[in-house]
């Protein structure tokens, strides 16, 4: 444990590798436009109606919900931020993890740091980036621990309580004892119940976020936990030996669609199919994905609301054949009655690949062959999922997802002065200045 304490108390700014930090402020920036794109979806507003009624302000600090203006308290404003950025399935990931750190990360900072205009950002961005290490190994130490496999809120609780404990000057034991209530009380909810059910459920960050923000104060007011289990357990300890040494804050994937990660491959594939082969959906006879088994379990229908369109395997598809992009207007509704989308998801055959399955929480492939009714054939071969760390989206590719997301909910100008801000956070600008920017309502 004495060297989990030291890493998450005592890191310094300095101690994170310039390039880190910078990408770190990437996530941040990219955190900010979902949360901006994701504003005015159902699940999220039912979120920030229900935060208002039930965490409303109190005497132990308050904090405001995103894009909203309204402020509740801390642990409400962490449950509705993360909630929010949730709601539209286009934050960034860790692929061993099965699943999103920043998204929880993001709501319980934001929510802690509230008050504190004056933070220096170099120290906001060392907070998140220690929070994405420590939230990443609770992942994988997590899934070598548990029998079922759980939402992203189990394990990013752990390092929200952590962020939350260095940020009020905790000691060693008060961490220790911060951690093992998060990771008792963490939403161990099972992943593959929402990807069979689509619902407003998603990922459990929200619940995470909440989960660690209120550990690390019971902690601080003299609360015991348990050990926590996936940062102490031997068997474990491998996971944690290179703290500060790997920085797992540059193996995060990318999200350029919104639409769960396991059907980027196939999506990408299609896309570049029909791009080089100059194909027209109304071309098409017949579709066949291939995919790894977990992707396979996604719907293969036609969506019948938001939630269904996001885990869905064979709709995303369909619009990128037709409209050549998967964006957030094709998972709002527009399309759930269109004749030719339906046409083409109907066509569509899913089959598992052994070669998917064997590279799978690793990387996240599939395959795509298009049978066109001229009796030609085009197979995309196994192809990656973009914006893997492995092929990872530049800052400009992030600054135009950023605006493509912000711009038509915040519009141009208040966007640009959003993105100037988080990345004036390298060299130690206040934090206010974002702050400010993201409590103002859509």
């Amino acid at each position: 444990m004495s060297a989990f304490t030291d890493f998450v108390l005592n890191t310094k700014p300095q101690d994170v590798p310039d390039h880190v930090r910078a990408r770190t402020a990437d996530y941040l920036l990219d955190l900010i436009a979902v949360a901006a794109g994701a504003v005015d979806m159902p699940a999220s507003r039912i979120i920030r109606e229900s935060t208002a009624r039930m965490y409303g302000p109190g005497t132990g600090g308050n904090a405001h919900m995103l894009f909203d203006a309204r402020k509740v308290s801390v642990a409400g404003a962490a449950l509705a931020t993360a909630t929010q950025i949730d709601a539209l399935d286009a934050h960034d990931g860790y692929s061993p993890s099965k699943g999103h750190a920043g998204c929880g990360l993001i709501g319980a900072l934001l929510a802690e740091v509230d008050e504190m205009e004056d933070l220096a950002g170099d120290e906001f961005l060392t907070t998140l980036a220690i929070g994405y290490e420590v939230a990443c190994r609770a992942a994988v130490s997590l899934h070598e621990t548990a029998c079922d496999y759980h939402t992203s809120g189990a394990w990013v609780a752990i390092a929200c309580a952590a962020m939350s404990v260095r940020l009020k000057g905790g000691s060693p034991e008060t961490l220790r004892q911060a951690i093992g209530i998060a990771e008792y009380h963490g939403p161990r909810s099972q992943m593959m119940r929402e990807i069979d059910n689509p619902t407003m459920l998603h990922d459990g960050s929200g619940w995470g976020a909440m989960t660690g923000v209120v550990s690390a104060d019971m902690a601080m007011g003299g609360f015991l936990g348990a050990p926590a289990i996936t940062v102490e357990a031997g068997e474990v300890a491998h996971h944690w030996n290179d703290l500060g040494t790997r920085w797992l804050v540059m193996e995060q994937n990318i999200k350029l669609f919104p639409i769960c990660r396991w059907v980027h491959a196939p999506i990408g594939a299609a896309l570049k199919l029909r791009s080089e082969h100059e194909i027209q959906s109304a071309d098409i006879e017949r579709i066949e994905i291939h995919a790894f088994h977990n992707s396979t379990r996604l719907s293969h229908s036609m969506p019948k609301g938001i939630a269904e369109a996001q885990y869905s395997l064979c709709y995303p598809v369909a619009c990128a054949l037709k409209l050549g992009r998967v964006g957030p207007s094709e998972i709002t509704g527009a399309l759930f009655d269109d004749a030719e989308i339906a046409r083409l998801v109907g066509v569509t055959d899913v089959s598992e690949c052994d070669h998917c399955n064997a590279n799978f929480p690793a990387d996240r492939l599939g395959r795509v062959v298009l049978h066109l009714k001229d009796g030609r054939s085009f197979d995309s071969g196994i192809s990656q999922a973009p914006g893997e760390a492995s092929a990872p989206i530049s800052r400009a590719g992030l600054i135009e997802k950023f605006h493509s997301y912000a711009d038509p909910v915040l519009g141009h100008d208040r966007a640009s002065k959003i993105r100037t801000s988080v990345f004036d956070l390298q060299q130690g600008g206040a934090l206010g200045d974002v702050l400010r920017q993201l409590r103002a309502p859509a």
